[in-house]
């Protein structure tokens, strides 16, 4: 692989809830960069990030962030303004992957099986469930499952829920109670237009959430799935498909719940992450190097795809 030396910025860190996910991806990328020969500015992102950018003024933009605003529309909205290229996906496609209400919109009338979900007032889980328990509370816009909570009938937030509860929710004033689906975690990485491979998560205790994402041994990846060929083949093809009707660009990463009592019919696809981490734990990397691709051959890929392709070489 000919690999033409590049100017690289690789955003990272800023304010939001993965901060700490986001500066792990960013460096582990920024050391890959290096290693194949390229420049590379690492820029923590603050309020004066513009001003860093202009300074620096390199070829090609690695958004490292998760969550927002680097995930969300306003820092792709930002480097469009100045005429900056980036990896991953673009604004309109970023506005709407971040908001788990409109990725339904998108994708549902496309055939793609989603969980029915309604939005609800955080204040309004005091009075009243919005759903026949169990049911998943998740904020609208955040990803790394921060903030979600699976509410069942013999769990401990109370019935209506309490008033005096500090659920993982409750810094967000919005939030989407889908109906809980019984079964497996599953997920498929894409790349450019190529979904990678299916993974099963196991969650040691709990579901897979934040600390079983970020903390190792707490959750085992089983890549790839032992499913039946069918159910991986779906899941394969909803992921490349919600990747083109979203739009997506260099990675994404689709995130399953299979009810295998149900067969095919039971697997969902529950939201799409349109900036994948790219930790030493992540699981675009691990399903990459799982088809023979190192962690860097995998960012170079990654910045190919933001680049025209006269200049990709």
């Amino acid at each position: 692989m000919t690999i033409t030396p590049r100017h690289v910025a690789v955003l990272m860190g800023g304010w939001s809830s993965e901060r700490e996910v986001s500066l792990s991806s960013g460096n582990g990328v920024a050391d890959a960069l290096e290693s194949l020969g390229h420049r590379v500015t690492r820029i923590d992102m603050g309020r004066d990030v513009a001003a860093r950018l202009a300074e620096a003024a390199p070829d090609v933009v690695f958004n490292a962030l998760h969550g927002c605003p680097g995930e969300d529309g306003s820092v792709q909205g930002l480097l469009d303004l100045m005429g900056l290229k980036y990896t991953h996906s673009g604004l309109a496609t970023s506005v709407i992957a971040i908001d788990k209400q409109l990725t339904k919109n998108e994708l549902v009338p496309h055939g793609i099986r989603m969980p029915a979900g309604l939005m609800v007032d955080s204040q309004s889980l005091h009075a009243a469930d919005p759903l026949l328990r169990p049911y998943v509370l998740k904020p609208v816009n955040e990803g790394s499952s921060v903030g979600v909570a699976i509410v069942t009938a013999d769990g401990n937030y109370g019935s209506p829920i309490g008033h005096d509860v500090e659920g993982p929710w409750k810094h967000f004033d919005r939030l989407l109670a889908e109906p809980f689906i019984k079964g497996r975690e599953l997920t498929v990485a894409v790349l450019g237009d190529r979904p990678l491979a299916v993974t099963e998560l196991k969650p040691q205790a709990g579901f897979y959430d934040y600390d079983s994402k970020y903390t190792d041994g707490l959750t085992v990846h089983v890549c790839p799935a032992q499913i039946p060929a069918e159910i991986a083949s779906s899941a394969l093809a909803m992921a490349v498909k919600a990747h083109r009707v979203l739009g997506c660009k260099g990675t994404s990463r689709s995130d399953f719940r299979w009810d295998e009592e149900q067969g095919e019919a039971g697997l969902y696809l529950l939201e799409v992450n349109t900036q994948p981490g790219m930790t030493p734990l992540s699981l675009v990397p691990e399903q990459a190097k799982h088809l023979g691709m190192s962690y860097a051959q995998l960012v170079q890929r990654i910045v190919e795809e933001a680049l025209p392709e006269d200049e990709s070489a």
